[in-house]
């Protein structure tokens, strides 16, 4: 399995292979990857030399692949989101599963063949390395996984993006714009570019520019508002509730995001109190490991007796909102200065 960014650099270099499969849930790096191969295999004429498959026409995928490419060298064949590759349930379909095996026999007996006139790619949202085809694709081609990225490789790639654009940024600024903005790509390239903008060429992208221009994500402002809880800031904790509720966040799911967080606060506590993994304690994935400390900070701010009163005054609060008893926004106010 090649890494995203030795796949990138193959890419970059023209070395094209025959046979790929790619899958997860960075779908940005994921589509940019396509759109190379796309590029280095040049003229698509769909239905001639571009074939695109998915799950409404997926028995057409063998055909496709048996047939050459008349009038041109060689077809592209992109086959997204099939099935193909997926974990099987217990009630397997027999008709995909006989597709698979016969796809697979194909992979095997005339690898040569297809190398001489044709490029496949497998898209997945997932895929299951036990299954007979993802390892005849993993020794006949290539495999990558589009996890996303951890803030290490994406900080690298942001100041790619402004050193392109001959602005200046600080790694711990752009270390807080990922706090701010999480770990997605599309969207925090969106967010790069529009601060490139603000500041010009020759400019520094400063941590008050951020907070300016950039759209928060709400799990990021929780974390605010909960800071400010954290230091018996009730009137700034309200603020930012007010301000979410100004920018026409749900109260639903403000509440939703507030129980949430302040259960993972909860949680660790009590692994700081057993001697625990945090990050396991509170299922953060590889990319969202800067959250540990943050959450042991936001932790050291309550007791655990005051975290427990906090999540029953939630619920309470979401019982009693669902029974017409109580104004969502008025409930949230009033745990807020309880607390």
């Amino acid at each position: 399995m090649l890494s995203i960014e030795i796949l990138e650099k193959e890419l970059k270099n023209g070395n094209l292979q025959n046979l790929y499969l790619f899958y997860g849930e960075e779908l940005f790096l994921l589509e940019m990857a396509l759109k190379k191969i796309k590029d280095l295999f040049g003229e698509c004429i769909k239905g001639i030399n571009f074939i695109s498959i998915d799950e409404t026409n997926v028995n057409q995928i063998l055909p496709e692949i048996e047939t050459p490419a008349f009038g041109y060298e060689k077809k592209l064949v992109i086959a997204r989101n099939t099935g193909l590759l997926k974990k099987e349930g217990k009630r397997k379909n027999a008709q995909l599963s006989t597709l698979k095996e016969k796809i697979n026999q194909y992979l095997n007996e005339n690898m040569e063949t297809i190398k001489q006139s044709m490029i496949l790619v497998f898209i997945e949202e997932e895929a299951d390395s036990k299954q007979e085809l993802y390892k005849t694709i993993e020794k006949q081609g290539i495999i990558c996984e589009f996890s996303f990225q951890k803030p290490v490789q994406i900080i690298k790639r942001l100041k790619g993006i402004c050193n392109a654009y001959k602005v200046q940024v600080e790694e711990n600024t752009l270390q807080y714009l990922i706090e701010c903005c999480g770990t997605n790509m599309q969207e925090l390239i969106n967010e790069i570019r529009k601060l490139i903008e603000y500041v010009g060429a020759n400019g520094i992208i400063q941590k008050e520019d951020i907070d300016k221009l950039s759209t928060k994500k709400i799990e990021s402002v929780i974390f605010d508002l909960t800071d400010n809880l954290g230091k018996k800031n009730i009137t700034k904790a309200l603020e930012v509730l007010n301000n979410l509720i100004y920018n026409k966040e749900p109260l639903q799911k403000i509440l939703i995001t507030l129980y949430n967080h302040f259960k993972k606060i909860y949680f660790t506590k009590l692994a700081i109190k057993l001697n625990k993994d945090i990050a396991t304690s509170i299922n953060l994935k590889a990319n969202q490991m800067f959250l540990v400390n943050k959450y042991k900070m936001q932790a050291n701010s309550f007791s655990e007796k005051e975290l427990k009163n906090i999540l029953q005054e939630l619920r309470d609060l979401d019982f009693q909102y669902k029974n017409g008893t109580i104004d969502l926004q008025i409930g949230l106010e009033s745990i807020l200065c309880g607390i």
